[in-house]
């Protein structure tokens, strides 16, 4: 089941008479080994051609560039992820997933690449109360964290 059919569900299951508010839209901004907002909003500057650019940046910043990220904070319900690519030259993507086995397994999850230089995609999901990562592989940056809580 994909992330858009599973939000119709969740939608569908909504008691009669509960409100039903439409999906809460985050933007997120990749650039080359990062995400924007992720990072409070500071362009690192990274130049990456390949992913591999990205995993050798990574493995020289990216513990310290976690400990400063900021974390994102979201009361359970329906989200859009909105994610761009700004200016990073191959196909991107985006993954929300649990944080850690037990997490992922539990928790809903939402992927798909697609993310070609300029375009903008949406990542329609249902969040339920729990610790989550996001991140892209393609364009491999950090895991940064989102926390669910009423």
């Amino acid at each position: 089941m994909n992330s858009r059919s599973a939000l119709f569900l969740a939608l569908l299951a909504t008691p009669p008479g509960a409100a039903c508010a439409a999906p809460q839209v985050i933007e997120l901004t990749q650039v080359a080994c990062q995400f924007l907002e992720s990072e409070n909003g500071t362009n690192r500057g990274f130049r990456s051609r390949k992913s591999a650019d990205c995993e050798a940046i990574n493995a020289r910043t990216g513990a310290q560039r976690l400990a400063e990220a900021k974390v994102l904070r979201l009361k359970p319900g329906a989200y859009i992820f909105r994610v761009s690519n700004r200016n990073v030259p191959y196909e991107l993507g985006f993954w929300l997933r649990g944080d850690g086995l037990v997490a992922r397994a539990r928790l809903p999850s939402v992927s798909g690449g697609g993310l070609t230089e300029g375009k903008t995609q949406d990542y329609a999901i249902a969040l339920e109360p729990g610790e989550y990562v996001y991140s892209c592989p393609l364009n491999p940056t950090p895991d940064y964290k989102l926390v669910v809580a009423e």
